[in-house]
């Protein structure tokens, strides 16, 4: 028996009958769906279910999708995402025909028996700073360098992810930032691999952690590396500024909430001008910063310079509602944005 939160007609959005690529409302929901269909590809190919039976189709076709791709993990053979091509009829007037041509997608982790464990190995091989290093994040890499390539305009490529996902999508998004070409992105709950500060209840408590994480970096960074290679790691990130990628975060939620923290320090510390030791901190993880041993593993996946940041305004108070992708397709969402820009 089928899950309910699979089949588009019991859980999607049914009522997104109507595609204006304009609406910021529109364009988040279908990507999310899109990113679903990635999920519920991989639930197709483990049930064995083919043909007329298969649920993952109208997670695309409902908004003139067709899959063009399916991305598989080398290691274990699993759907790991999907490449998506945009084809509205030409008579149609439900769809814009302003939208993205291509979208790659990738799902998060499923806990299911037979990919929990592979999954979690990639989740464990995140917060290890080592994800880049995997043959599903590889696949993914080359996979959007190809289609970029083969499409012959970056602007037409659009990345989304959930989780897991969000983080193969931002690392293909950087190495396609760092040679020239910002994709727009969609990233729903990106881990951030750090200490959830956003339970601290207290504003002065949580400043006081982040001024002493950001002293710590910078003190760190300063110490393990020659002014040469501290200036090039900094022009390495200050590079990536142009690359605005939409996080979609919720505050009941640990593993994403962090971003929350992190560019809003950022924008307090260049307003009482403390921008110098943001610059050298900013881009450095506590963490893995001082488990190397000369300061070379010192670039997060996680962080980022600039990102348009979605909160959802009225999250779930259960960690594990907040962390559903389905939250982020529903039609009476109150939510803040908020673009943060990178100053160098």
């Amino acid at each position: 028996m089928a899950f309910k939160n699979q089949d588009f007609h019991r859980s999607g959005p049914r009522a997104r009958t109507h595609i204006d690529w304009k609406n910021a409302d529109h364009g988040r929901s279908v990507v999310a769906s899109l990113v679903k269909g990635a999920y519920v590809l991989e639930r197709d190919r483990r049930g064995k279910r083919e043909g007329s039976q298969a649920l993952a189709p109208p997670w695309w076709e409902t908004f003139a999708f067709q899959l063009k791709r399916i991305l598989v993990d080398g290691a274990d053979s699993s759907i790991s995402g999907a490449i998506f091509e945009y084809k509205p009829l030409p008579s149609s007037c439900n769809h814009s025909a302003d939208g993205p041509c291509f979208v790659v997608a990738f799902r998060g982790t499923l806990f299911t028996k037979e990919s929990f464990f592979r999954d979690i190995e990639l989740d464990v091989q995140f917060f290890r700073n080592e994800l880049h290093s995997s043959s599903r994040c590889k696949t993914a890499v080359q996979a959007v360098e190809d289609l970029v390539a083969a499409a012959g305009n970056s602007k037409v490529v659009w990345l989304a992810g959930h989780s897991l996902g969000s983080a193969i999508a931002l690392e293909a998004g950087k190495n396609m930032a760092k040679k020239g070409y910002y994709l727009e992105s969609f990233l729903f709950n990106p881990p951030y691999a750090s200490v959830p500060i956003e339970k601290i209840k207290s504003k002065i408590w949580k400043r006081a952690f982040q001024l002493a994480e950001s002293g710590l970096c910078a003190a760190a960074a300063l110490a393990k590396q020659s002014p040469e290679q501290l200036k090039q790691s900094v022009n390495s990130f200050a590079a990536l500024s142009p690359w605005v990628p939409q996080l979609f975060v919720n505050k009941a939620d640990c593993v994403c909430s962090g971003y929350i923290g992190y560019f809003e320090h950022g924008k307090w510390m260049q307003k009482f001008r403390l921008g110098g030791i943001r610059k050298i901190a900013g881009r450095y993880s506590v963490t893995l910063l001082f488990m190397s041993e000369n300061g070379t593993q010192a670039e997060p996946l996680h962080l980022i310079p600039s990102a348009n940041l979605t909160i959802n305004s009225k999250p779930p108070k259960c960690f594990l509602r907040a962390h559903r992708l389905s939250k982020w397709w529903k039609l009476d969402l109150e939510l803040e944005s908020e673009v943060y820009k990178y100053e160098y």
